[in-house]
């Protein structure tokens, strides 16, 4: 069996950035960035007021207190036309360009207005509180690198360099398809020996969080004949996703009808915990991820598999961190050969540090507890036993 890395590492490598297109900022949330966007002006495009108060030249205050005479007013838009000379200030507002002439701001705190006669109280300093002309970037700057799904702050960010479109990359499209005979859809009556088949909903809203663009194909029935027919349905999509029937047993079909169809397999099986027997391959033009039956081996085969696969499709190079880790909660037995995913609940300790207590049913049937738990603690093949408040590695749900 292939190590979780190196089957991640295959899993990515069949995948490459799929074509751009332009889109809006209003829709841009949350799309894959394909292209840098530089500034299309300076930011601020001119020197302005940090603060409400009056513009002036600190070389006539430098003897505070001092009377000036106010001869105008700058307030966001509406600048003062004029020049600032030797005893003269202009009353100021947040946001305002500065006038000629001056060369600081006093803050309204520190003077007094009587008419036009104002008494700055405390000397002020060439500079204070004016945001100079591009301070924050100017026109030229790269503010945005490709590679990286956009964010409220960057949409804003790219408002603010005057850019309206942005050059994405096409969300993937993602064909679901469940198997199994003893499936029936939410809210459809159920027969005896029938179960509620969750997993396409939760892989759909899956893809969606990643990024892509589901397709849910149904569930196909335990024959070839019914799987063939839905794998049709798949044509034209960057990526199948199939649920169950991955396994060995008699009903576990999946291979068989894709090697009817020219399936080639990339590899079979992993050494984790839940989520072994998990495919990968292609399908003609179409990779194909087939992922077990158990919805939590589902859950968290989508986060280490699905995940970086779309990444891959999206052009995403920006990278986390090094792993999070926690304290953890209980002791811990050693662990077999594959890799384990424990179910975890996130605290804090004492001292402030995240402590990680793993839940102590941990079956790949037990939806509740995936849909309770706040991380997975990763227990590493061999790994020997361990001792509560060692540090551990865990993956963020």
């Amino acid at each position: 069996m292939l190590s979780v890395a190196e089957a991640v590492a295959k899993v990515v490598s069949g995948f490459a950035p799929l074509a751009t297109e332009t889109v809006g900022l209003d829709t841009a949330l949350g799309r894959a960035l394909a292209e840098d966007v530089a500034a299309r002006l300076d930011s601020p495009p001119l020197d302005v007021s940090a603060m409400d108060g009056y513009a002036l030249r600190a070389a006539d205050a430098a003897q505070a207190p001092a009377t000036l005479t106010r001869i105008g007013q700058s307030a966001a838009g509406h600048p003062f036309a004029g020049t600032v000379g030797a005893g003269q200030c202009v009353r100021i507002f947040t946001g305002a360009v500065m006038p000629a002439g001056a060369d600081a701001i006093v803050i309204q705190e520190d003077a007094e207005a009587a008419g036009d006669a104002v008494i700055v109280r405390e000397a002020p300093r060439p500079g204070r509180w004016v945001r100079r002309a591009g301070m924050d970037f100017r026109r030229g700057d790269v503010m945005l690198k490709a590679g990286r799904r956009l964010t409220g702050r960057d949409i804003g960010l790219a408002a603010a360099m005057n850019v309206p479109w942005l050059a994405v990359t096409r969300r993937p499209r993602v064909a679901i398809l469940a198997t199994g005979d003893e499936l029936v859809m939410p809210g459809e009556p159920l027969a005896e020996g029938q179960i509620v088949g969750s997993n396409s909903l939760a892989v759909a809203a899956y893809v969606t969080a990643f990024g892509g663009l589901p397709v849910v194909l149904g569930i196909a029935r335990d024959t070839e004949e019914s799987l063939a027919a839905m794998l049709a349905g798949a044509r034209g999509a960057d990526l199948l996703v199939t649920i169950g029937g991955a396994s060995v047993g008699d009903h576990d079909l999946v291979r068989q009808a894709l090697a009817a169809q020219g399936f080639d397999l990339g590899f079979y099986r992993v050494a984790m915990r839940p989520g072994k027997p998990l495919i990968f391959g292609r399908l003609g033009d179409v990779p194909v991820l087939g992922l077990p039956g158990n919805p939590v081996s589902v859950g968290v085969t989508s986060l280490l598999f699905l995940r970086p696969a779309m990444r891959a499709m999206l052009g995403l190079t920006d990278r986390p961190g090094p792993a999070p880790t926690a304290r953890l909660g209980h002791d811990l037995p050693a662990n077999d050969h594959r890799q384990d995913y424990l179910r975890s609940r996130l605290t804090v300790g004492a001292d402030g540090e995240a402590v990680a207590t793993p839940f102590e049913a941990q079956d790949s049937a037990l939806m509740a507890r995936f849909a309770d738990a706040d991380c997975l603690v990763v227990r590493p093949p061999n790994a020997p036993p361990a001792k509560a408040g060692e540090r551990v590695e865990i993956v963020a749900l």
